[in-house]
């Protein structure tokens, strides 16, 4: 048995990951706003199989009582998904505010690094494991309306790299970029007009939640014991044509 802290798992891609994580038999620890929404959450996942610990992500409180939970429940924390991510506004990147880049950056990269350092020094340092961090294809290449979004993932991935030097061998740190997947958080760029969303896919569809839990699951299996500092894009083919501005 292993165990994982998923973070922003109430919901969308992360609990998508931790349901995909508990099916293997792993144990997990998930993170969020919402306690009700957790408390949903651990029900469908199993009380035996997961504890959910509420907060926000940045805060620097939340990780150590997450990290503490998880040990004190499972002895372990093999695995660290940094799902969490806001992107409160869609428009040009030159409207927004300086106080608005740093809570972007703020949700999207510092806790991620806050989040790793943590379980790195609570267990993975001496008993090894793997990271995985959930940026987007928003951080390929400029887009409308999602710059500033983009440009804190662009940043994600550059530290999926750095820090999948500095921790190897024993700790594997790789990444997802996603495209539009069917989630709440990414609603605006697609409800009520799915199919319109979906024509640059040469797939033919959006993304569902299991489609990256699957590849999260595989970058914290044995079977990508070999893969580190890598960010894989999961976009049903639409970079390939020039898709997603």
């Amino acid at each position: 048995m292993k165990a994982a802290i998923v973070t922003g798992a109430s919901r969308g891609i992360g609990l998508a990951v931790a349901e995909a994580l508990v099916a293997r038999g792993d144990r997990v620890c998930i993170t969020g706003r919402n306690p009700d929404r957790l408390a949903e959450a651990v029900e469908r996942l199993g009380t035996d199989r997961a504890v959910a610990v509420a907060g926000k992500a940045h805060d620097e409180a939340h990780p150590a009582d997450a990290v503490a939970r998880a040990l004190a429940a499972f002895g372990r924390i093999d695995f660290l998904v940094n799902n969490v991510a806001t992107n409160p506004v869609f428009g040009p990147a030159i409207d927004g505010t300086p106080e608005l880049v740093r809570k972007i950056l703020d949700v999207n990269l510092v806790s991620a690094y806050g989040w790793t350092q943590r379980v790195y020094r609570a267990w993975q340092a001496e008993h090894g494991g793997a990271v995985v961090n959930v940026s987007s294809v928003a951080s390929l290449r400029p887009s409308p309306g999602l710059g500033l979004y983009g440009m804190t993932k662009a940043a994600l991935s550059y530290l999926t790299g750095q820090l999948a030097l500095e921790l190897a061998p024993g700790v594997r740190v790789n990444g997802v970029a996603p495209a539009v997947v069917k989630t709440k958080f990414a609603e605006a760029l697609y409800l009520g007009r799915e199919d319109e969303a979906a024509v640059g896919y040469p797939l033919g569809r959006l993304g569902e939640p299991a489609d990256v839990a699957g590849a999260v699951a595989f970058l914290l299996s044995d079977a990508a014991s070999w893969i580190t500092g890598h960010t894989i894009v999961l976009d049903g083919g639409a970079t390939l044509v020039g898709g997603l501005g």
